[in-house]
């Protein structure tokens, strides 16, 4: 067996646990949170992702329908 790769602290994967107790005020506050950001890196690097996730679409199998669940935001 290989040993496993030391990679530096900014490189590796970061695991964020959400708890199952929040109440509902702090789950409402998070999840703000989140889509304050969304819209900041959209606002910032929209058209960068915008052309990413065409490449991205551009690769699927043509068989493969997503119109019906494309509400034409990248996220």
């Amino acid at each position: 067996m290989s040993e496993p790769e030391h990679h530096p602290a900014h490189l590796r994967p970061a695991t964020v646990e959400i708890s199952r107790f929040w109440p509902p005020e702090v789950a409402l506050a998070v999840f703000e949170l989140i889509d304050d950001l969304r819209d900041k890196i959209l606002a910032l690097h929209g058209d960068q992702l915008r052309e990413a996730l065409q490449a991205n679409r551009g690769q699927r199998d043509p068989n493969e329908s997503g119109d019906a669940a494309d509400d034409g935001r990248p996220f």
